[in-house]
């Protein structure tokens, strides 16, 4: 069969490693793509919700499967624009639906889904800019940190934490009066803020039965002791050491079980992959949001652990039959550290050349904000590059990424020096 891959990122990539992997793949097409998944599959320079270029992409290379790595296509209602054209509708898309997808387009949205099935989450409540002033009163009655989030996508930076009243305040004013975020900032959510260590879950759905993949924990924070400005995510761990099978326990119990249950009640049609962020505050997981697909760069630690073929599962996804598949997980750690440009994630320069990818042994690449020009790779992006070691201990994995990235050079390559240092 011959397979799209929506998207340009690591999480992509790693995408296009794991499905070229497998005997189902004939072709395997990548939009837009970049320099490490131009060595494995075609790129195709079309945006990922130029949803008529994609049409004529899919008719035109008899493509049977689309998956879609980044959230705004989905939030958009690419799955639906397929769903209702005659010509496409054969066409399996992983990826929920558009009411589905608001799960992750509006914070809002989330948070009742969260409260009407009862899945532990931090208190909220949320507020537009014509009652501002009681988002004020709500901060009084907060202890400090205060959590703000603007309702909708803001590319992982929406999400601001304030230890100060008076820096809180300001900062609702900024996102709702001043149009901090734009149209995503419209409505912010003011949430309790949870004090314990966090991790990401993952789950594939055919919208009935679900799977639940390896767990992984990222680290957001540019600076080293997890400090300084939101990014992407520098750096992924998987799996995540104090995550005990009692714990998972209580992860799928409380917390998986009623979500794939929620669709069904709510009638909101998913097949794809779940990500669950969540929080571990004393023993328990408590979920501080929804995305709609997998994680970046999570998914880099993810899928080089798993063992089965994953056309197979998408398949089984797409034909509500994932019931049939068991999950075979190496029982290896993975882990990831992430080489940023100089000045991410405020503004950097891209065009660098990036050197010594050739020398790399015993790690795999995975490139994200990088592009090939005039037969060199060079940054394109923020997070350029993601470099994926195996070990029997996450330890000797992160060893062995430090040891590679030595190894590879471009002008103001910047990455943490401490992935794992928390655990």
């Amino acid at each position: 069969m011959n397979i799209l891959i929506l998207g340009s990122g690591g999480r992509e990539h790693t995408f296009a490693w794991k499905i070229a992997q497998s005997p189902l793949c004939d072709n395997l097409f990548v939009a837009p793509g970049n320099s490490g998944t131009a060595e494995i599959a075609t790129n195709v320079n079309i945006g990922v919700t130029d949803f008529g270029a994609i049409k004529e992409l899919v008719l035109d290379k008899d493509i049977t499967m689309v998956v879609v790595g980044p959230e705004d296509p989905l939030v958009l209602g690419v799955h639906d624009f397929f769903l209702n054209d005659e010509a496409l509708k054969h066409v399996a898309v992983i990826g929920p639906q558009k009411e589905a997808a608001t799960l992750e387009g509006s914070k809002e949205f989330a948070k009742e889904f969260l409260y009407r099935h009862n899945i532990p989450t931090a208190a909220y409540e949320s507020f537009t800019k014509d009652n501002v002033e009681a988002g004020y009163a709500f901060l009084e009655t907060l202890k400090p940190p205060y959590v703000l989030k603007a309702d909708g996508l803001a590319a992982g930076k929406g999400v601001v934490i304030l230890n100060s009243l008076e820096e809180a305040k300001a900062e609702l004013k900024s996102m709702l009066v001043d149009a901090k975020f734009g149209q995503a900032s419209t409505k912010v959510v003011i949430e309790e803020f949870l004090d314990g260590i966090e991790l990401s879950c993952f789950v594939l759905t055919d919208g009935e039965n679900y799977k639940i993949l390896p767990t992984a924990k990222d680290y957001k924070r540019i600076g080293e002791g997890d400090t300084g400005l939101n990014t992407g995510g520098m750096g992924a761990v998987s799996p995540v050491p104090f995550a005990t099978d009692e714990f998972l326990n209580k992860i799928e119990e409380r917390i998986v079980k009623p979500t794939i249950n929620g669709f069904k009640k709510d009638n909101l049609p998913y097949v794809g992959f779940v990500f669950i962020g969540l929080i571990k505050v004393g023993g328990d997981p408590k979920v501080i949001e929804y995305n709609v697909r997998m994680g970046d760069p999570e998914t880099e630690v993810v899928l080089p652990r798993l063992k089965n073929d994953l056309v197979e599962i998408l398949q089984t996804m797409a034909n509500g039959t994932l019931n049939t598949i068991n999950i075979d997980i190496d029982e290896r750690a993975a882990t990831t550290i992430m080489l940023v440009s100089g000045g991410y994630p405020e503004a950097y320069q891209k065009g660098k050349e990036i050197t010594g990818v050739q020398s790399v042994e015993d790690s795999i690449l995975f490139h994200a904000g990088a592009q090939l020009q005039e037969g060199k790779i060079v940054t394109s992006g923020g997070r350029v590059m993601a470099v994926t070691s195996y070990g029997k201990s996450y330890q000797e994995a992160i060893k062995k990424s430090y040891q590679n990235i030595e190894k590879l050079h471009f002008d103001t390559m910047y990455y943490r020096k401490d992935i794992g240092f928390d655990l």
